[in-house]
């Protein structure tokens, strides 16, 4: 016997059409001034909604960047875990995954620090946040999966490594010596450091 669900009642619509003028404000507002040069005033009226509203949506600007940014990284792990599916080589189907991970936090630069900022030092029972972490497993689980083609390495040793290279592009990308540097310098600097953790 077919499931049926029930039909979302105006209730529920009407808060998810909310939840999508606020993060459409939100994305256009930070992409074109960047996340510090913007006012929650500003997304709210953006959005055609009043300020406390917002509120009920994010409690802060931190967490409305964390709720633009996942929708961005989600799409860039996607991407990336296809790219790396069909590539033999361990290095760049790892490098696969984490390039697109890199291109979609370079787009508006300081956000993308920000949005490193925030998953690390945010609250973590926000929903938001705990999107941003989610994802930040489900990185690490698709270069796991690459790592574990390998017969050399076991199950523990790849979710290690996959940790490891995690934290290598954590800390590349939100660097402050890394300002300037482009998306293709980024990644070659990471692509340098994973290149000694596997196994030859």
């Amino acid at each position: 016997m077919a499931s049926v669900t029930a039909p979302v009642g105006r209730r529920e619509r009407n808060k998810q059409v909310k939840l999508e003028r606020i993060t459409a404000a939100a994305r256009e507002l930070f992409a074109e001034h960047g996340v510090d040069d913007v006012t929650t005033q500003q997304i709210a009226e953006k959005a055609d909604i009043g300020a406390g509203t917002l509120f009920l949506y994010a409690k802060t600007k931190g967490e409305l960047l964390l709720l633009v940014q996942n929708s961005a990284y989600a799409d860039a792990l996607d991407e990336g875990r296809a790219a790396a599916a069909s590539l033999p080589d361990a290095l760049d189907a790892v490098m696969a995954i984490v390039r697109p991970v890199v291109h979609c936090n370079r787009i508006q630069i300081d956000n993308g620090r920000t949005y490193l900022r925030e998953l690390v030092f945010g609250d973590p029972e926000e929903p938001h946040h705990r999107d941003a972490l989610t994802l930040t497993l489900q990185t690490e689980e698709a270069i796991a999966a690459v790592l574990r083609r390998d017969d050399r390495v076991g199950e523990r040793d790849a979710a290690t490594l996959a940790r490891i290279v995690s934290a290598i592009m954590f800390v590349t990308m939100a660097a402050t010596v890394n300002i300037t540097r482009t998306v293709d310098e980024l990644v070659q600097e990471i692509s340098d450091q994973v290149r000694v953790l596997l196994p030859c």
